[in-house]
């Protein structure tokens, strides 16, 4: 039986309603593009660093 936690109450998944299966649904997968946004955050975070250290040293010289 799988199960979601709301305000510390649970709710058996399967017993939702249709709406609330949607909703489900629907922040399921809006989690799941934050988490792939905050992994490509990470990607340009480091590009930034080497760029930026990059520029530095070519100013530098």
């Amino acid at each position: 039986m799988a199960s979601i936690n709301i305000d510390g109450k649970e709710y058996d998944i399967d017993a939702l309603s249709d709406d609330a299966k949607s909703q489900l649904g629907s922040l399921q997968f809006v989690q799941g593009e934050m988490k792939r946004i905050e992994a490509q955050m990470a990607v340009y975070k480091t590009a930034y660093a080497a760029y930026s250290n990059a520029l530095k040293n070519a100013v530098e010289e």
